[in-house]
């Protein structure tokens, strides 16, 4: 009889009973001497101890200011030492810190502002030609919540911190002993390719128990020192990057603002990095580099690709040529905190570039037929969903929004065809949204990027569906040649294809292109590419 697709993370470890701050102070008090932060853009550097003083200066300035608890703060701003200083501020005085991405304008901060009703936010001033002092200001009279703002590097941050002497430590302790893990920390807006953005509701007990099981799958310790090139308004760089490190007492390297292939390299040699993080799109980019060679990337050891899907010739790449022997590829999103599956250490190379691993810890996962809701067999390929401790609290004051993702048995249902095959590992072989329907035929876009990354002349591939009047949907392939001078042709692909893939499989559209449309978190806009077919 074959197995249902369920698995459950069974440990012998308990899940941790903190508050964040409960958490950051039994490593400073293990590691205080140890370097906890390191910007490389301003050269600063932080101590364990001194990590804790300035989030704890910060924190009282908070309550000065007469933050709440329950109070939402928002961050709007790109990578930067004040970022992580809120993120651990707000966590100890019991606030919700909002997420903003970076890359809004005016009228979808105005949204988020609103929707939070959030009281302060703080904000980068400008980058990349953006003036965020004028999107604030656009944004601010559709915002009666918003009572202050405060520019990150200006005497608006230095005069809210210097308020901290107004209230003593005993009253920060007051605040903190009234905190329970259970309370909300954290709301992280979804992209929102379908209408508005969502607010996902994560607990101090959701992320730092996510962020720990991360960082233990890969044996961090407090010798690890792990650059982090991907944004920290997204849980890969907030949760699987800073509260990984703070929970094993290891260091976290800003390599710079914003995602910068040869500043990240360079940083990982200059810091003597151990593991480095980044979505795909930033691999390769690290790999394409004219004088990667010249990088000495000998101190890593290990590292996180998540974010989207893993191609597998570039994760063979990542082992063999950046030294990192133990990455790991972590999967999930913001709603579940965000990882449900994790490769683990000394997985043979299969199934570190086969799957997305296994469940983690305290987690239950199970692959369901999309239209009735049963639990498939292994090996079938249905919707992957999760159910544990790290499934978000909900989204910000949307039940009915919540109700249509987490089910009356508290699964979340993900969104993405997964199969759990019989020795418990995932593959996910596509979004339910992304899946191509060509004359009848189910055609997962996953497995013919997989093929087609083999191929000498494509550096990336990103295959859609488009309309097509015979068929309902066509197939379509976006490359990204290697020599821009030598693209392969429709031709080529198809020669590439014949008999290694299934007649209905093979591309009959093709568009080639210089980069694809990203979001800031590294993944690709899939449906820009759909959109812009035909242009």
């Amino acid at each position: 009889m074959t197995d249902l697709s369920y698995a459950h993370g069974v440990s012998g470890t308990p899940l941790l009973g903190d508050t964040i701050g409960r958490n950051l102070d039994r490593a400073i008090a293990l590691y205080g001497e140890r370097e906890a932060l390191v910007d490389v853009a301003s050269g600063r550097r932080w101590t364990y101890a001194q990590f804790g003083a300035s989030v704890g200066e910060l924190a009282r300035a908070l309550l000065a200011s007469g933050v709440a608890k329950g109070d939402r703060v928002g961050i709007w701003a790109v990578n930067c030492p004040e970022w992580v200083l809120v993120q651990y501020a707000t966590a100890r005085i019991g606030a919700i810190m909002v997420n903003i991405n970076p890359a809004y304008r005016a009228h979808e901060l105005a949204y988020v502002l609103k929707q939070a009703g959030i009281s302060m936010l703080f904000a980068s001033q400008e980058h990349k030609g953006s003036d965020y002092r004028a999107l604030v200001e656009q944004a601010r009279p559709e915002c009666p919540a918003l009572r202050s703002v405060h520019y990150i590097g200006d005497e608006s941050w230095d005069g809210l911190v210097s308020r901290a002497e107004e209230v003593t430590a005993d009253q920060l302790l007051l605040r903190k002993a009234e905190l329970t893990c259970d309370d909300p920390v954290n709301i992280q807006y979804t992209s929102g390719t379908t209408g508005f953005p969502k607010g996902a509701t994560l607990s101090h007990h959701n992320i730092l128990n996510n962020a720990y099981f991360v960082g233990e799958s890969i044996a961090y310790t407090e010798r690890d020192r792990i650059c982090v090139p991907v944004p920290f308004y997204h849980c890969f760089g907030m949760v699987m990057g800073n509260l990984a490190a703070t929970s094993h007492g290891a260091c976290v390297v800003i390599p710079a603002p914003s995602f910068d292939a040869a500043a990240t390299l360079r940083t990982v040699s200059e810091e003597r990095c151990t593991s480095l993080y980044g979505v795909p799109t930033m691999f390769i980019a690290e790999l394409n580099l004219p004088d990667f060679a010249s990088y000495d990337l000998s101190s890593l050891r290990t590292g996180i690709m998540a974010g989207s899907p893993c191609p597998v010739e570039v994760m063979k790449r990542v082992v063999a040529e950046m030294n990192m022997a133990e990455v790991s590829i972590c999967y999930g999103m913001t709603e579940t905190s965000p990882v449900s599956t994790q490769t683990r250490r000394d997985d043979d190379l299969e199934r570190r570039t086969g799957t997305v691993g296994r469940v983690i810890p305290h987690v239950e996962v199970k692959v369901v037929d999309p239209a009735t809701g049963v639990t498939l067999p292994r090996g079938e390929a249905g919707e992957l969903c999760t159910r544990g401790y790290s499934v978000m609290l909900g989204y910000w004051d949307e039940r009915e929004r919540t109700a249509e993702v987490i089910d009356a048995g508290r699964w979340m249902h993900t969104g993405d065809l997964a199969v759990l095959r019989e020795d418990g590992y995932v593959q996910v072989v596509g979004r339910i949204k992304d899946m191509i329907i060509r004359g009848g035929e189910n055609i997962y876009p996953r497995e013919i990027e997989e093929f087609l990354y083999a191929h000498p002349k494509i550096a990336d591939v990103q295959v859609v569906g488009v309309p097509d009047e015979k068929y309902g949907e066509e197939i379509l392939a976006c490359v990204i040649p290697r020599d821009p001078a030598d693209p392969p042709t429709l031709d080529d692909i198809a020669a590439f294809c014949r008999d290694r893939l299934a007649r209905y499989k093979v591309p009959r559209r093709l568009r080639i292109l210089r980069d694809f449309p990203m979001t800031v978190s590294g993944k690709v806009r899939k449906v820009e590419l759909r959109e812009g077919y035909g242009e």
